[in-house]
């Protein structure tokens, strides 16, 4: 669900890193805070995807990033639908699926350095409390290219899988856990030779 950068000339594009997390931050709240009803939190889709639009970028990348949510809701909206009801299933994915689409807007729209310079502002105070803002900005950098690193390598493994006619199944998940794993030593061993860890 998070992406690379994408280069573009919207005013999404255009706003500077730290007003952009601000706002979105400010949309995710409200998203969450509000009472839905069946109504409003359609709505409040159809904005988020909406943003997409006034970004410039191709419904193409709406449709990827609602695609990889298909498991979620899938997973989310069946429990709900089967043990509250049809409304909470749908207000409930659809929250879900609005953040999670207005965080990959917010990757998508915004360089990673300038995202990371906004983090590490926010935490230089904390060095009175004792908290390492470079080690916490790095963390959070490493996490958030980890993920499509990831969904990479599982979709590597599955199409390898599906070549040789290998079923899905939790045998299946082995060879990407062995790639993950392979992939972090090597960069833990980068950052050591960095002398960064």
């Amino acid at each position: 669900m998070i992406q690379s950068y994408r280069p573009g000339a919207s005013i999404v594009h255009r706003m500077s890193a730290g007003p952009k997390l601000a706002l979105f931050a400010v949309l995710a709240l409200v998203s969450s805070a509000y009472p839905h009803d069946g109504w409003s939190v359609t709505v409040s889709l159809v904005v988020v995807c909406t943003l997409y639009l006034v970004a410039g970028l191709p419904v193409r990348v709406l449709i990827v990033e609602m695609w990889r949510l298909r498991w979620l809701v899938l997973v989310l909206g069946t429990a709900l639908w089967i043990f509250v009801s049809p409304l909470t299933a749908w207000i409930s994915t659809s929250r879900v699926a609005s953040l999670l689409l207005l965080a990959a807007l917010l990757t998508i729209t915004t360089r990673m350095g300038d995202l990371l310079a906004v983090l590490h502002r926010m935490l230089r105070p904390l060095r009175r409390l004792g908290v390492d803002a470079d080690a916490v900005a790095m963390t959070i950098s490493l996490t958030l290219t980890m993920i499509p690193v990831v969904a990479g390598f599982a979709h590597a493994v599955r199409e390898a899988q599906r070549a040789r006619g290998v079923r899905p199944g939790l045998r299946t998940t082995v060879p990407l856990m062995v790639r993950t794993l392979r992939h972090a030593d090597e960069v833990g061993d980068a950052l050591a030779a960095r002398g960064l860890v």
